[in-house]
């Protein structure tokens, strides 16, 4: 988009009664924002729009859109529409897609396979320690975590990517430059360092509760799956289950004792259809197929350059891979290197097309 038709779009994203939905049809009829803007109120009418919109559309929140432009100006934020390349895939299948995304970080982390984590914000400490490993397994075999920045699970969920050595991506249901809760601004500034903050919603929006269920929608577009750990019956963490469904993804549940109230909403899932795991190998085996098919050219394009002092290593770790699959241990006892140096590398080598991580946390080279 250039800076024109950003500001247009901008501009209509905060036009009250314009959701995804109408936002997307007024696209496809007038060919831009700024067309939009520039018809006359006959032509906005015969589009059945209120009152309030058409007011809105005459007199557009310019100055709000100023701040949007301020916020873009920081280094690494980014504005994506569904016209961007780097709008992730699988999310623009999501109905209704997000209009535009506001992302924090690498925007070419949202269309890399990634799996959504999410549970309760009071978990257990077998909940904690349970959503940590897993993160950290799948995110040490080349799989991202998805997550929703909100205490507990989600929490964990990212801590666990991080000690991984992957990457995570954030869902906010706060406008790009209020993280919430305050407490995770650490996190927060974590995860923009290795993957992404990504939220629909303009700078400056506040933490309202009518947000968050329409985060879950990203939280599980943006995946290939969704693991609840924890959950209560009325969690909302089963909203993105359900979302997972109707998306056409996987549901993974983990169980539970039949005495923890937390577990209650893994074994619902369970019993309508979701997947039983007890280890991180399980939701890999399954996703095997499907995280190979969504390799995207975005996500290759995420490794930089590899770094000249590195270039030997990287090819002595090379040649010990062969088409025969091989462990991260095994790659450490043939090269010398320690177990975060080769998971590290490794991440970076699949993302450049050179490697690919099989079920089991195996790799092997490719042609």
């Amino acid at each position: 988009m250039d800076t024109t038709e950003s500001s247009y779009r901008l501009a209509l994203l905060r036009a009250p009664g314009i959701g995804p939905v109408r936002f997307a049809r007024l696209l496809q009829l007038f060919g831009s924002a700024a067309a939009v803007f520039a018809a006359n109120r006959s032509d906005w009418s015969s589009l059945g729009l209120a009152e309030a919109t058409l007011a809105y559309l005459k007199t557009p929140a310019w100055q709000a859109v100023e701040q949007d432009l301020r916020w873009l100006e920081q280094p690494d934020n980014h504005l994506l529409g569904l016209d961007d390349p780097l709008y992730p895939p699988l999310l623009r299948l999501v109905p209704p897609p997000p209009p535009l995304l506001f992302v924090h970080g690498d925007p070419r982390y949202l269309g890399a396979r990634q799996l959504a984590i999410v549970g309760t914000r009071n978990p257990t400490p077998s909940g904690r320690e349970t959503a940590r490993h897993f993160a950290s397994h799948l995110a040490g075999s080349g799989l991202g975590i998805t997550s929703g920045l909100a205490l507990g699970v989600d929490a964990e969920a990212h801590r666990g990517a991080l000690l991984g050595q992957g990457f995570t991506v954030a869902v906010m249901g706060t406008g790009p430059d209020r993280i919430y809760p305050s407490a995770h601004r650490d996190l927060a500034h974590a995860i923009a360092e290795r993957g992404a903050l990504v939220s629909e919603l303009p700078p400056g929006t506040m933490a309202l509760a009518e947000h968050f269920p329409r985060r879950n929608r990203i939280i599980s577009g943006l995946a290939l799956g969704t693991l609840v750990v924890e959950a209560s019956l009325h969690s909302g963490s089963l909203i993105t289950a359900r979302l997972a469904v109707e998306q056409g993804r996987e549901v993974f549940a983990i169980p539970g004792s039949i005495h923890n109230t937390m577990a209650k909403g893994c074994h619902s899932l369970i019993r309508q259809g979701a997947k039983l795991v007890e280890t991180a190998a399980d939701i890999l085996e399954e996703l095997g197929p499907l995280a190979a098919a969504a390799a995207t050219s975005a996500a290759l394009a995420l490794a930089p350059t590899l770094p000249p002092e590195l270039d030997e290593d990287y090819r002595r770790l090379l040649e010990q891979l062969g088409q025969e699959p091989v462990s991260v241990d095994g790659l450490v006892e043939r090269c010398g290197l320690t177990a975060e140096v080769v998971s590290s590398m490794l991440l970076i080598l699949e993302l450049q097309g050179l490697v690919a991580a099989t079920p089991g946390g195996l790799y092997s080279r490719l042609n």
